[in-house]
């Protein structure tokens, strides 16, 4: 087996005898905490475990701000913390678990102590900036860290992967295409991966023309054909930009070099991820499109679970089709790719000024063109100062994340005026 930084992958567990095993968890139950419980992947998490209560203790869940939702999760499951990220929930929080003997807390410091909390296995679903620290925390004691938050990865990778490496946590991927790529790199040692495949469904746009694109509205592009996601994730769907931000994520989750990482688009959203190796074999996974599949598979890893997802049929299914991205009508794919190839602080900028671009596209403020058009203002504007250099902490990485949200909304009505 190879391990690199912190996530575990190469030869098939138990196909090849000679070769040694990671190490196995016991049997007995596992400790659990879940960082963004109310959220969509903390939601399937919460359903999986409540399938297999038996197996699994929780210590810690937190959410944003839904008190009355996190304190019935809490009960719920039995857990002995109970986090908001919001300050002003936290009386909210404190009597909803009033007489339960469930610990309440509240603010920055208090995720971070849920995700120091003794759990084996830390679910870190936070979504933005706000997670990178708790995720951090988690890595830092040398938990097992099923990784959800694209920001921990694409804002601060080589250090988020150093710093799990040497504390000797386990990564495990939890978006689909990474959890497709982890398993699939199983069939073979780490030296005769030629590549790796990142599929993605093309969108809601993905058979529109220019012109059509041009004038989407936010509501035709949260219509996902495949997936239920959150609106941001929605949108970054159909501007291709969501899987731009899963190259970066992929380049430092496998140590991969740019030039080993693909794009195909699947508009069925059955096949996730291919490796290719070396002697030309192809292995790819495949599944119903159900976040429970590759959290099933993080929940129990290194042994599996029974799931609840839909089971495929390939029959119904009759074919599954494969076609290269458009890079004229999606060109956030292209940008992403230039922020991975150029490195340092280039991803932490990409990310920032798109998370601005799809809250005013949202808001119905800009046109669908101009999110990749601030995107790519944003990166030019943040190269020309000389901001991309690699981040030496977290908290060099907020700085950029901050000063390029504030860069790409000085840019706005600029883009704007443009793209109308």
């Amino acid at each position: 087996m190879h391990r690199r930084a912190g996530c575990w992958y190469g030869d098939a567990m138990n196909a090849i005898p000679a070769r040694k095993t990671p190490p196995q968890p016991a049997q007995g139950v596992r400790s659990v905490t879940i960082l963004g419980a109310t959220g969509s992947i903390g939601a399937s998490t919460v359903d999986l475990i409540k399938r297999e209560p038996a197996r699994y203790r929780v210590e810690a869940l937190s959410a944003k701000r839904n008190a009355p939702a996190l304190a019935k999760l809490a009960r719920d499951l039995g857990a002995r913390l109970a986090v908001v990220a919001d300050e002003d929930a936290y009386r909210d929080l404190k009597d909803a678990l009033a007489g339960s003997g469930i610990e309440a807390a509240a603010g920055p410091a208090a995720l971070v102590e849920a995700a120091e909390r003794p759990a084996e296995w830390v679910m870190a679903a936070i979504s933005g900036a706000v997670g990178l620290k708790p995720t951090l925390a988690a890595i830092e004691r040398g938990a097992s860290v099923a990784l959800a938050n694209k920001e921990c990865l694409v804002c601060a990778g080589s250090l988020f992967m150093r710093r799990a490496a040497a504390a000797g946590a386990t990564v495990l991927p939890v978006d689909s295409e990474h959890n497709a790529i982890f398993q699939a790199l199983a069939s073979g040692p780490r030296e005769a991966v030629r590549r790796v495949i990142l599929t993605a469904s093309g969108g809601p746009f993905r058979t529109w023309t220019l012109d059509a694109i041009r004038n989407a509205t936010p509501e035709q592009a949260l219509r996902h054909p495949n997936w239920s996601m959150g609106p941001k994730v929605s949108v970054d769907s159909a501007t291709l930009m969501n899987k731009g931000l899963e190259l970066i994520e992929a380049h430092h989750l496998f140590a991969l070099a740019p030039s080993e990482i693909d794009v195909l688009v699947h508009p069925q959203s059955v096949v996730h991820g291919l490796v290719e190796f070396s002697d030309g074999s192809v292995v790819a996974q495949l599944g119903a499109p159900d976040m429970r599949i590759p959290i099933a598979h993080c929940l129990a890893w290194p042994r599996r679970i029974a799931g609840p997802a839909p089971r495929l049929d390939l029959a119904a299914l009759r074919e599954l089709t494969f076609e290269e991205p458009d890079l004229v009508r999606f060109p956030a794919l292209a940008l992403a790719r230039r922020a991975m190839e150029e490195g340092g602080a280039a991803p932490t900028v990409l990310n920032a000024a798109d998370e601005v671009a799809v809250a005013e596209f949202i808001a119905g403020r800009i046109p669908f063109p101009a999110i990749p058009a601030l995107v790519e203002a944003t990166l030019d504007a943040a190269a020309g100062k000389g901001w991309l250099k690699e981040p030496d902490g977290i908290e060099a990485a907020l700085a950029v994340d901050h000063d390029a949200r504030l860069m790409a909304r000085a840019l706005l009505p600029e883009i704007a005026a443009k793209a109308s």
